[in-house]
């Protein structure tokens, strides 16, 4: 029997975007509730307790409300708002962050889908960490940019309202109080929050993360080749990943580092920078905000915890 899935906010971008990949799914049943009917409570409730999996595309206090609307001990979660990322009894949705996340998430009947922005840098840190290689009260800092569609709806209207007179470089969160920064600390392993500095593009889709780091006052400074096999053996332990890491290469610029060349893919790919002379050091990723940040590991995790092939409807 085709596993049932309702895609509570279908008509929200992540929700648009999942539904679209999962669309020619025969394994699948895709039940829609009528667009009247998607603020009625009741009518919300009946279908998320007929669902096999429920996928919530909404804000934080809605996707609190559709859980408690689940009455039944079957119904399967895949949450992609930040409302249950750090909370008990729910697994985190990024399947390559350890080896065994992927069995976590398979048997889990909550799963809360990662941030886009914390996914960078947990693939960046968290192997390190882990390797001993930094220790867990290093201070980190994490910028990077992605394009106007993280921000919903409302930023993607702005931004294609504004056309070529958009922002080209827009620094935000400069509270410093972003709401990743629990999620972000939780799962690179980092005694405390990292400084964040996130910036929107003037175009739609695909991020570039950096992680800089001054290695001169460790205990024992790590090498830039270190890091990379650090980086590198954490993500071949996990099969079928799509996180990749590229060669340590020696170089000033590179082309494959555009925020927008892993768009359409589920793809993760880190690069890691170092001079040894100076101790310094830089890992990057490039990914897909909408793909791998977002829809894609929704559907990553759906895949998972229905025991077919995690890159079914993939684009690798």
């Amino acid at each position: 029997m085709a596993a049932r899935v309702f895609i509570d906010g279908e008509a929200g971008t992540t929700g648009l975007q999942i539904r679209e990949r999962l669309a020619m799914r025969r394994d699948l049943e895709l039940i829609s509730i009528p667009e009247e009917s998607r603020k009625d409570p009741a009518a919300r409730a009946d279908y998320l307790n007929r669902a096999d999996v429920a996928i919530l595309c909404l804000p934080d206090a809605a996707a609190r409300e559709s859980v408690a609307l689940i009455e039944n001990d079957t119904t399967r979660v895949i949450d992609a708002s930040s409302a249950h990322r750090i909370a008990e009894g729910w697994a985190y949705g990024f399947a390559e962050m350890d080896v065994d996340q992927g069995d976590i998430i398979a048997a889990a009947m909550r799963v809360a889908n990662p941030g886009c922005w914390p996914q960078g840098l947990i693939a960046s840190v968290r192997p390190l960490i882990a390797a001993g290689l930094l220790p867990a009260d290093v201070n980190v800092s994490y910028h990077g940019i992605s394009g106007y569609s993280g921000g919903g709806k409302g930023m993607i209207a702005d931004y294609e309202a504004a056309g070529n007179a958009a922002n080209v470089f827009a620094p935000y969160a400069l509270g410093f109080n972003h709401k990743h920064l629990p999620e972000m600390t939780e799962y690179t392993l980092l005694e405390a929050a990292p400084l964040f500095t996130p910036t929107v593009g003037n175009y739609y889709k695909g991020m570039l993360t950096v992680v800089p780091l001054n290695l001169a006052g460790l205990a024992s400074v790590p090498t830039g080749a270190q890091l990379h096999a650090a980086i590198a053996d954490h993500f071949a332990a996990s099969s079928d990943s799509f996180v990749e890491v590229a060669p340590l290469q020696d170089l000033e610029r590179a082309d494959e580092l555009d925020p927008q060349a892993l768009n359409d893919t589920n793809k993760l790919r880190l690069h890691v920078f170092a001079n040894d002379a100076r101790a310094q050091a830089a890992i990057l990723a490039v990914y897909d905000n909408l793909g791998k940040g977002a829809s894609g590991a929704a559907v990553q995790n759906l895949n998972l915890m229905l025991g077919v092939d995690q890159t079914t409807s993939l684009a690798a």
